[in-house]
């Protein structure tokens, strides 16, 4: 009789269980079938290139094809560090990229949390549309507008701000001392809204209570910017700021090569890996050192997320990614 009662027992368990299988797929089938796109996108763009990961250590002849080409080793990767550019192309590669990472946080976070404070909805998303549209700019354009601003004849610098204040025109692009600053404003310029909206989505779904609480208690302005909102926002300022720290060693080709028109004179401020490796490519045509760069790249980015991460768990477990 027991046996009998566990038989009948299962049976209705599992006749349970596949009924709410098929109310959860009936249910959750269109959002499934919406993410079919999205994952074939994934899958075709992101991980398929990663079968060619074997050419990085393949001298490549094209008469030969990429599966018969002889195996070099390592000697892809030579080329990165046994040239004297490597230390310059380096640096300026992390240094670039720390500074865009504290500017696109910094001002993300203010510019969301000075959007929230305006009053009414409607005006609200027209400063919003505002504040992405350069994000939405071709980095072309941009390139362009720079140009417009920092040509040496026709410049508007150099044509009209300059004169007005009685100084003499800059060759801007033979200048390679300012482009650090100009490189990092062009880029918060067009990434910082981005950010922003991220950051606002955060601050919105603050509960109002906390700050009626605060203004309760006599905490003006910035005391419940610092005590409330930033602590809030916490977890989501940490996700950007390790999803930007992974991509460390890469950088936005665009930027560095569109923005400075590629001038020869600014290479010691502006070379990174990025354009350096596309003009080794252009050079030599060798796509395996193209490929040993970017298996570098990855490696580096994977190393700094698992270690910035780590940092992160102790000081504050609940704030980690993993």
């Amino acid at each position: 009789m027991k046996a009998k009662c566990l038989k009948a027992e299962q049976k209705l368990l599992g006749h349970k269980n596949k009924t709410a299988f098929k109310v959860k797929l009936k249910r959750f089938l269109p959002i499934y079938l919406m993410a079919v796109p999205g994952i074939i996108y994934l899958i075709i763009n992101n991980y398929m290139p990663m079968l060619g990961i074997f050419i990085a250590f393949k001298k490549v002849n094209f008469s030969l094809g990429i599966f018969k080409s002889p195996w070099c080793g390592f000697k892809n990767f030579e080329y990165l560090f046994a040239t004297k550019d490597a230390w310059v192309i380096t640096r300026n590669t992390i240094l670039y990229n720390l500074a865009f990472i504290a500017l696109n946080l910094a001002v993300g976070v203010m510019l969301a949390i000075i959007l929230n404070e305006i009053a009414g909805s409607r005006l609200r998303q027209v400063y919003q549309s505002f504040v992405l549209i350069p994000y939405l700019i071709s980095i072309i354009i941009v390139g362009y507008l720079g140009y417009s601003l920092f040509s040496t004849k026709t410049g508007f610098l150099n044509t009209v701000i300059l004169p007005f204040f009685g100084l003499d025109p800059v060759k801007w692009y033979s200048t390679p001392k300012v482009w650090p600053i100009i490189l990092c404003v062009v880029n918060t310029w067009k990434n910082a809204g981005y950010y922003c909206i991220i950051y606002l989505a955060a601050v919105m779904s603050i509960d109002p209570v906390y700050y009626e609480a605060a203004t309760i208690d006599g905490a003006g302005w910035w005391a419940k910017v610092f005590r409330i909102t930033i602590p809030t926002i916490l977890p989501v300022i940490i996700t950007m700021t390790l999803l930007q720290v992974g991509r460390i060693f890469y950088s936005n080709f665009g930027l560095f090569y569109q923005v400075p028109m590629d001038q020869g004179m600014l290479y010691p401020t502006t070379n990174v890996v990025d354009t350096y490796v596309y003009r080794a490519l252009i050079n030599s045509g060798d796509i395996s050192m193209s490929a040993a760069a970017s298996v570098y790249q990855s490696i580096v980015g994977f190393v700094t997320v698992v270690l910035a991460n780590l940092a992160i768990r102790r000081i504050d477990r609940e704030s980690a990614l993993f």
